[in-house]
């Protein structure tokens, strides 16, 4: 389509009047989202729980500093210096409750002095949470996979140690060891380890500790087998060169659905007391979690880093945000539904 000259063209000989005024602009207005929900759940006063046995009389509270750093993280930011980029924003202040947000040196004060009775309590009220919807679920059988992640760093921190890397051979790492549920792809807990530990190094008390299986042990199948639990586990070939001969003189195998055939033979090793079930599959299924969880980075972009305005027309305070129609319609989608959820 052709556009006239007057179409395209205008006036601009005016200067624009400069004024400068006090605003509590916000760049993260999508958080108002968590704060709704974070309020749900009473967050805070259960971080406050987990941190009660220690000295109280400091300035910052160690759950909203705790806090801060599940925000920090959930705003994209790494190192706890990256503070100084939202550390006037007054909607990330509303949300931890402050109105100055803590210096690095006190974060790094309130991390040295959490001890282990306060990192067990960060973990048992991490199960609570996703105990409470799990039963919200109803689900007949709750699956728990175990598995080791390499967490590659470039620097000598602590617990780091050059192990298997198969990313970056010869990287300083850690190994921690994560206990997700199949069904949804949460987290429930995880065991940190360095970089140069074994599979099964601490997996057996790990394991028994989450009430079900994973890693691979002889150690962990009997102890699995004596408290009645029923569970499976992924075998290595290279403990078992049995099982490689078994599968290359297999003829038939039976369809399971799509690409995927098995068969399965009750056996066991010379050392073991009992044979046990063995699945054999010839390609591996992807499972496919109840819930389709999005990326964080993706979430974050297209609704935590929002421009907004925080007002109090009439003395109500309100949050302004720019005349889009999916972000306002998913936003007000998202509070509708932790109402609904209270």
């Amino acid at each position: 389509m052709k556009s006239s000259r007057k179409d395209v063209g205008c006036k601009a000989h005016a200067v624009p009047k400069l004024k400068s005024e006090t605003q509590s602009l916000t760049s993260f207005a999508g958080l108002v989202g968590f704060q709704v929900f974070f309020a749900r759940i009473e967050l805070k006063a259960r971080l406050g729980r987990c941190f009660a046995h220690l000295s109280d009389g400091k300035v910052y509270c160690r759950a909203t500093l705790f806090l801060q750093l599940m925000l920090h993280l959930l705003l994209g930011y790494r190192e706890l210096r990256d503070a100084r980029y939202y550390g006037g924003d007054p909607l990330v202040k509303r949300l931890l409750g402050l109105r100055r947000l803590p210096d690095v040196a006190t974060i790094s004060r309130m991390l040295r002095d959490a001890d282990a009775k306060s990192v067990a309590g960060l973990r048992g009220l991490l199960r609570d949470l996703l105990f409470t919807r799990l039963q919200d679920l109803r689900l007949a059988r709750i699956t728990l996979d175990f598995d080791g992640s390499v967490q590659s760093t470039t620097r000598r921190a602590e617990g780091t140690a050059v192990g298997f890397n198969k990313k970056k051979k010869g990287a300083r790492s850690y190994y921690p060891l994560f206990c997700t549920i199949a069904q949804t792809g949460q987290v429930l807990d995880f065991l940190h380890r360095s970089g140069n530990v074994h599979d099964s190094h601490g997996a057996r008390e790990f394991i028994l500790a989450c009430i079900q299986s994973a890693f691979f042990s002889d150690e962990i199948v009997m102890a699995l087998d004596e408290a009645g639990i029923e569970f499976s586990v992924s075998v290595p070939f290279e403990r078992f060169v049995e099982l490689k001969g078994k599968i290359q003189r297999r003829k038939r195998w039976r369809r399971l659905g799509g690409d995927v055939a098995y068969f399965e033979e009750p056996w066991k090793p010379k050392v073991w007391n009992r044979r046990f079930r063995f699945l054999f599959l010839r390609t591996r299924a992807k499972r496919t979690p109840l819930w389709a969880f999005e990326y964080l980075h993706t979430f974050r972009s297209a609704l935590i880093q929002r421009a907004g305005r925080l007002t109090r027309p009439h003395g109500k305070l309100t949050l302004t945000i720019s005349a889009n129609h999916w972000i306002k319609s998913r936003l007000l989608n998202l509070l509708k539904r932790l109402h609904n959820a209270a």
